[in-house]
């Protein structure tokens, strides 16, 4: 295999056969094993080990989640051929320079908080961070986490798309100064009418004042747009990490993230800082995925998520026009929409969310209904506007994106009950139960977070 992902994918039983193979070279898969230690790799439901195919030790040692474990020798292989898959398939999706990443079992807003952790030691002195805004609260949070001050860029508006702007942004480092700064924050894949982040500008702005530069690229691998940005800032200025999803960009269950950099010894910091030992199992589901889906089955992945991202901009348009709405112009988001929603906003204000609470209810998962007016504070600090990226946007809108798996049929399922939902909630006929039960998710969701 050399460490690179097959062009062709693996049928099951292979990958089973690969996976057996590779829990045998294990030590508490040994027939005549006898462990002393506190860590012996003892399951005690059969079920548990079968389900992590007895691959029980885990990744990494207790000083760096990429190192050889001497008694987890399937372990560690099964570690260091994931990472080198990944790195594969991230060259393959644009970032064709990238010299080296590894999978760690966290979520992105805690893999960002690694990376900052790594960055102190290098910059002592240093106690903000630069913040282009965008309004999701653990990209905020793994800045606060790791004990540092978030300075926030609030972003221009040019036409209907909020971009970064990158006079304030050197302006702030000018008035801090370069050594008081950790570095900055960028944002690539991000809910519309945001965009992607300057990369290329603020990786010049980085290298111009010796400011390490960390992107959030959270579902930005399926997207060659948001991958072709962190090519081109490396290229033109300084790009030290960037940080994406498994679930996101990979269809796997929620828990990993992949930590990637230009530079290898800085990326081997990045994995010395993590304290311990770390499950393997974000590592063994996206080594199967990618096993099965072979290089060939992700790209056509790409592709048809990139086909359906038009496909649905112009029948959301349709729909829009139909409703007297407007999908707003953000041809620099290749994976989010947003519509219009000032009628709505106009003859009601409770209409807005109520529009969230009926297509939820009606199974319609991940569309985002954004009021105007909304502040909502974080860590204590307070957001005007919070989720829509900006203090004031001009409307009200709603949020539908294109990412990878999704098919022809949950567009066509999206539009048909989104259209009734306007219906019902302009002619003001929407049964009572739907405002009950928006109050009672309301409700969850705030206990939840």
């Amino acid at each position: 295999m050399k460490g690179k992902c097959p062009e062709d994918g693996w049928d099951e039983s292979t990958i089973e056969l690969f996976l057996h193979e590779l829990a045998i070279m294990d030590s508490n898969n040994f027939l005549g094993n006898c462990g002393v230690g506190e860590r012996e790799g003892r399951v005690a439901s059969g079920l548990v080990a079968r389900r992590h195919y007895r691959l029980i030790h885990g990744i990494g040692r207790s000083g760096d989640i990429s190192a050889v474990q001497p008694k987890a020798a399937g372990s560690s292989l099964l570690n260091k051929l994931t990472n080198s898959v990944v790195l594969d398939i991230i060259k393959q999706a644009g970032v064709r320079t990238v010299t080296s990443c590894f999978v760690v079992p966290m979520a992105t807003g805690m893999s960002l908080t690694l990376c900052f952790l790594t960055l102190r030691h290098k910059r002592p002195k240093a106690k903000y961070i630069i913040w282009p805004r965008i309004d999701q609260k653990s990209c905020f949070k793994s800045m606060i986490t790791a004990g540092f001050e978030p300075v926030v860029i609030e972003n221009v508006l040019e036409g209907d798309e909020l971009r970064t702007d990158i006079e304030a942004v050197e302006a702030k480092v000018k008035t801090l100064g370069a050594e008081n700064i950790l570095c900055v924050h960028s944002t690539t894949s991000c809910f519309a009418p945001r965009v992607p982040d300057r990369l290329e500008e603020l990786a010049i702005i980085c290298a111009n004042y010796d400011i390490p530069h960390i992107v959030n690229n959270a579902y930005g691998v399926q997207s060659s747009k948001c991958m072709h940005l962190i090519q081109q800032g490396a290229r033109v200025g300084r790009i030290d990490a960037f940080v994406q999803s498994l679930d996101k960009n990979f269809m796997v269950p929620v828990g990993g993230a992949i930590i990637a950099g230009f530079n290898e010894s800085f990326i081997q910091e990045i994995s010395k800082m993590y304290p311990g030992r770390a499950s393997a199992s974000p590592s063994l589901d996206v080594l199967i995925t990618l096993l099965s889906l072979g290089a060939s089955g992700y790209k056509q992945l790409l592709k048809e998520r990139k086909e359906m991202f038009s496909y649905l901009s112009s029948e959301l348009k349709k729909l829009a026009d139909i409703h007297n709405e407007r999908l707003l112009d953000t041809p620099h988001n290749p994976i989010s929409l947003a519509m219009s929603l000032k009628n709505l906003d106009e003859n009601n204000d409770a209409a807005v969310t109520q529009l969230g609470s009926m297509l939820f209810t009606r199974q319609v998962s991940g569309a985002r209904v954004v009021p105007r007016g909304s502040v909502q504070t974080v860590n204590n600090y307070t957001f005007k506007g919070f989720m829509s990226h900006a203090n004031d946007y001009s409307c009200a809108y709603l949020n539908a994106a294109s990412a990878i798996g999704i098919k022809k049929q949950d567009v066509d399922i999206f539009l048909k009950r989104l259209d009734k939902c306007l219906k019902a909630s302009r002619k003001g006929k929407e049964k009572s139960e739907d405002a009950l039960l928006f109050e009672v998710c309301q409700v969850c969701i705030g206990l939840a977070l």
